[in-house]
């Protein structure tokens, strides 16, 4: 029998784990939390240092009882959860409850779950970290008595179901001040004048850019300077001032820390936070790999750290030069130093074993697992390559008393670029065509001038991507925290997605500016990050938790007593659509419901019809003639269904066509999904395919 106990959060961690242990331990899961406040009540004791009141979590009382019939019988406990604030925390309450002395021996952690690692951990067990924990509970009361005090009121001033949050209500009001920038934001004209040249030589043809005047930069902002220039340039000649050429390298992008995986994997992969999230959760906790038995793949995802370790860095090299020859390889390895507000304790996220590849691993995980290794593999290996190197090119070109400027580049050496880019928010405007070889003094043939008019663009909506970006820069949460804070804004109606844009919702503003009239503090940026300071300075062992609640409760009370007395109640109008309630004949308005947005008749209570919100896509059945509509899996992912489900079977993930059918054999026509570009016709039996 197993004399050793081992208690991780996961059962898939416990089985990954339980293969590297021999038969003398046993490994079981807590299923996450075992113990919390209750949701009932505040549960923490304002008059009394502000003393948690934690209580079982309803249906782990079996659990509970597992786990204390399994620790009495074992003579060593190991808590083995995940190395962070709430792993700490998920430890303490273990111990806690299975009575185990918090002082002893019983805390192991581990950054990634490979054999050696986890066999390490067992070696040097420590004592649950009190501060760690108090870190822990002082976000957690701290968000519980924002949460619980405001909510309330906004139930009443506004309409039920609302919420407020520490971290939510200023993240929203981020994107509340975007979209006032944007509404607010006056467009300026400005005008480009491009001059298509060739050298006469080679007869290669360029386009050089107006710079300005003798010299100095002129921004031409309507027609009638445009036209002064145009006059003036129609008899001058365009002649090669300067050429200037030097060699430029590109650097890989650092390891991947979670804002940035989960900014790029929007990006390349178009997956929210969440989506991400929930890959990266399975890839470290193991999969099941023909050869290896069950392996963790990568290592902890929830790090704002660059570390890499020695190991882990020449096994990249190993592989860098192996695979890739020794030009790819830099003469020392690169050193990537973390910013100084991140917390230290874990690497970069990466691979457990390089040799393990996207390619070896294909039929082991699921699609989405699949592409993020692959993200992270091909970061990390890419981080450790040599640079890219380009030749580039400035000419500067007169005509007359103009200067026009052309650049141009052109790659000479990949490097990292062989594997890997990092992908952008921004729209890519650089022009690097190739240039002639150009000398000071050469006479250009001009074959055309072209001038076109523009206007300065608004600051664009927030994505997913680009608000982790703005969190982190900002220093509001922690990486723990991006992915639920967007799921909670997006499900209580505050926010909605247009694409991969965040627009707030007429009531996401009408609680935004109750947070700001009311509680400026919650929704300010530099309040939030200096309370993450304090927070991190607790986990330090510098500061006392307790008395951090005291310092902000104090105030955050008069806040609370002004707004119920002052505050009146809002109407918040819901959003009316075209659908008529079969039922009364009233137009049917969205309500939000824990499942998104669905139709109800505004007649409740006499009506209470209700329906989900069906799109159409204007396609015809192929199996039943029935409509096909677009619906939305278990996992929010978006695919195309016959109406008359589940007596037609008919689904497909690819966007059915509605305009125009098949013109071999008349039928439905369907555009395939990702990168493919192309229609293709629906039936098995048919081959015809068109390229978009």
């Amino acid at each position: 029998m197993a004399s050793n106990l081992v208690i991780v959060e996961s059962p898939a961690k416990a089985k990954t784990i339980k293969q590297y242990l021999g038969k003398s331990y046993s490994v079981m899961a807590s299923f996450g939390h075992v113990r919390d406040l209750p949701k009932s009540q505040l549960g923490i004791d304002i008059e009394h240092n502000f003393e948690p009141k934690y209580i079982t979590i309803r249906g782990k009382g079996d659990l509970l009882a597992k786990l204390k019939k399994a620790a009495k019988e074992s003579k060593k406990i190991y808590l083995a959860t995940d190395p962070d604030r709430e792993g700490e925390a998920i430890s303490w309450h273990l111990a806690q409850l299975l009575g185990i002395d918090e002082t002893e021996k019983c805390r192991i952690t581990f950054n990634e779950i490979t054999k050696t690692a986890v066999k390490n951990a067992i070696t040097e067990p420590r004592a649950v970290d009190r501060d760690l924990v108090d870190a822990q509970q002082a976000r957690r009361v701290l968000d519980r008595i924002v949460g619980y005090k405001i909510s309330p009121i906004l139930w009443k001033k506004v309409k039920k179901g609302l919420s407020a949050g520490r971290v939510q209500s200023v993240t929203c009001k981020l994107i509340c001040d975007r979209e006032q920038e944007i509404e607010n934001f006056v467009a300026e004209e400005y005008w480009l004048i491009e001059a298509k040249l060739s050298d006469g030589k080679a007869k290669v043809s360029f386009v050089a850019d107006f710079y300005g005047k003798n010299g100095k930069k002129i921004k031409l902002t309507n027609q009638t300077e445009v036209e002064k220039v145009l006059a003036n340039l129609q008899s001058a000649d365009f002649v090669v001032d300067s050429v200037k050429e030097a060699e430029k390298k590109r650097n890989p992008s650092p390891p991947f820390i979670t804002s940035t995986l989960q900014q790029e994997a929007s990006r390349k992969l178009g997956f929210t936070v969440k989506r991400t999230m929930l890959a990266a959760q399975n890839l470290y906790e193991g999969v099941a790999v023909p050869g290896h038995g069950t392996v963790g793949l990568i290592t902890y995802m929830r790090t704002d750290s660059l570390r890499i370790s020695k190991e882990a860095v020449a096994e990249a090299r190993a592989y860098i030069g192996e695979q890739f020859g020794k030009e790819y390889l830099p003469h020392t390895a690169r050193i990537y130093k973390t910013r100084n507000t991140a917390q230290d304790a874990h690497e970069a996220i990466r691979p457990t074993d390089v040799s393990l590849t996207p390619a070896l691993l294909k039929g082991a995980l699921t699609p989405d697992m699949y592409k993020l290794y692959k993200l992270i593999w091909e970061r990390f290996v890419a981080c450790q390559m040599e640079s890219a190197v380009y030749n580039m090119v400035n000419v500067d070109i007169h005509a007359g008393q103009y200067v026009f400027k052309a650049s141009g580049s052109q790659m000479k050496f990949k490097g990292f670029m062989v594997l890997y880019v990092e992908g952008t928010d921004e729209e890519n405007t650089e022009k690097n065509a190739k240039l002639p070889p150009l000398s000071a003094g050469d006479k250009l043939i001009c074959a055309g001038i072209e001038n076109t008019q523009h206007f300065t663009q608004p600051p664009p909506r927030y994505t997913e991507a680009t608000l982790i970006k703005a969190l982190e820069e900002k220093g509001i949460g922690r990486p723990s925290t991006y992915a639920p804070t967007i799921t909670t804004i997006t499900s209580r109606g505050y926010v909605s997605r247009d694409k991969k844009q965040l627009v707030p919702t007429e009531l996401g503003q009408v609680v935004t500016d109750i947070m700001s009239d009311y509680f400026a503090n919650i929704v300010d940026v530099a309040f939030t990050a200096n309370m993450e300071k304090e927070l991190d300075s607790i986990e330090d062992g510098d500061m006392d938790w307790m008395n951090i609640i005291r310092k902000f409760y104090g105030p955050f009370q008069e806040h609370l007593q002004k707004a119920e007395k002052e505050l009146d109640k809002i109407k918040v109008a819901d959003e009316v659509s075209d659908v008529i309630c079969e039922k009364c004949g009233r137009n049917m308005v969205y309500k939000m419901g824990r499942f998104g947005k669905f139709l109800a008749c505004p007649g409740f209570p006499e009506c209470r019809n209700a329906k989900p919100i069906v799109k159409e896509t204007g396609a015809i059945c192929p199996k039943c003639k029935g409509r096909i509509l677009e619906k939305k899996s278990q996992r929010g992912k978006k695919y195309f269904g016959c109406e008359n489900n589940p007596r037609c079977d008919f689904m497909t993930w690819d966007t059915p066509v509605a305009t125009e059918t098949c013109p071999k054999c008349g039928g439905l026509l369907l555009k395939k999904a990702g990168k493919a570009k192309k229609i293709v016709c629906s039936s098995e039996n048919c081959e015809y395919e068109k390229k978009l």
